[in-house]
């Protein structure tokens, strides 16, 4: 798999970040929780979502600045060794979806 580097905080792969796969999904680096597949990401991570796009992921505000989202876990060898999560972190996958309006035309923007 082939991935993009969207954007995060990122220092030497120490953070959060946001990727877009080769299969048409988004990559999303993020901290480890206590549920298999659910990451914790900064509220600004969300930022860097290309234009017209969101994460195909119900996020859940933790109330102190971060999000929660389950994805399916990564565990392709190459995505993996281009992200190189620390072990505080992992990766979860997630469908790329076309931002919804309600104040747009047919609710698109």
């Amino acid at each position: 798999m082939k991935l993009e580097r969207l954007g995060g905080d990122s220092v030497n792969g120490q953070s959060p970040t946001l990727y877009r796969s080769d299969r048409d999904t988004y990559l999303v680096q993020g901290w480890r929780t206590s549920q298999p597949a659910t990451i914790e990401i900064p509220h600004r991570l969300i930022r860097f979502l290309q234009p017209g796009t969101c994460l195909g992921a119900t996020l859940y505000d933790s109330g102190h600045g971060t999000f929660t989202l389950t994805g399916d876990s990564v565990t392709d060898i190459e995505a993996l060794d281009q992200v190189r999560p620390p072990a505080h972190e992992t990766v979860v996958e997630v469908s790329v979806t076309a931002e919804r309006r309600p104040d747009a035309p047919n609710g698109v923007r």
